[in-house]
């Protein structure tokens, strides 16, 4: 027999709902996947992030992560990194299927496609676990109706951090949703920064030097006329990002007014 401890419960609290855990997926020692049940009142756009959390000495002990679940998903599934001193990650990261965790009754996010205009190329630019929101994206019908070319690139450090790497290598093979459609317009573009790697360029340098668009149809270039681009990742990396975009030309969307870019401001501060 296995050792197995019995699943660890919550008590119910009125700001939040009881999620119970349904995988946990150990990448390496630094970033972990998991899911939970999908309450039945909760509903989302692709793109957003919610709040979870466990319970604390006072009150619940709370953070904002994207979903990395598609709008229709019957599961709500989270990419986390792990910090073992982190007031919430050092214990999130123990958690086993059973378990319970706390979550947000209300979604939220500028990453979504409702904050963009229309266009006919959506790069989505990623470092670590900013990847979240753009698999939840990736795997959403609606994306590829609303673009020609949809692409994803992800930086991360080492070649273990590249969570979901086969399955985006794939282009989305196995997807019973969207796997036609990202067979034509999906795009995945890894790079690892300090290990070897097929390419380990950073995302600003393979847009300089045009690698980025490599294989992928039009310019060898961002055009704020037709192309629109999400960022989620390191705060340098957004700021940096969004910076140069604005003198490209490019205008920040929100919900409230659609734009030629977005990023996540509640993950900028």
């Amino acid at each position: 027999m296995t050792d197995t401890r019995a699943p660890a419960l919550i008590p119910e609290n009125p700001a939040f709902l009881n999620a119970k855990v349904l995988w946990v997926r150990h990448w390496n020692e630094h970033l972990f996947s998991f899911a939970v049940e999908r309450p039945a009142s909760f509903r989302f756009r692709s793109g957003e992030f919610v709040m979870i959390g466990l319970p604390g000495d006072k009150k619940p002990l709370m953070r904002a992560y994207s979903i990395a679940s598609p709008h229709y998903a019957e599961e709500l599934e989270f990419l986390s990194i792990k910090v073992q001193d982190g007031p919430l990650t050092s214990r999130l990261q123990l958690i086993e299927p059973g378990d319970e965790l706390y979550m947000g009754k209300k979604p939220t996010g500028t990453l979504v496609l409702d904050a963009l205009l229309p266009g006919k190329r959506l790069f989505m630019l990623s470092t670590g676990t900013g990847l979240a929101p753009f698999l939840s994206l990736m795997r959403d019908p609606d994306v590829y109706n609303a673009y020609d070319r949809v692409v994803v690139a992800h930086s991360v450090r080492r070649v273990s951090d590249l969570a979901y790497h086969d399955e985006m290598e794939a282009r989305l093979a196995e997807d019973p949703l969207v796997a036609d459609e990202a067979g034509a317009q999906f795009h995945y573009v890894p790079t690892v920064t300090r290990e070897a790697f097929r390419n380990g360029k950073r995302l600003g340098a393979m847009i300089e030097d045009a690698s980025l668009f490599t294989g992928i149809d039009g310019a060898a270039a961002l055009d704020p006329e037709t192309d629109r681009v999400m960022l989620c990742g390191s705060t340098e990396m957004i700021r940096d990002f969004a910076k140069s975009l604005e003198e490209q030309g490019f205008v920040e969307g929100s919900n409230a007014n659609p734009g030629s870019f977005v990023i996540e401001r509640a993950f900028v501060g």
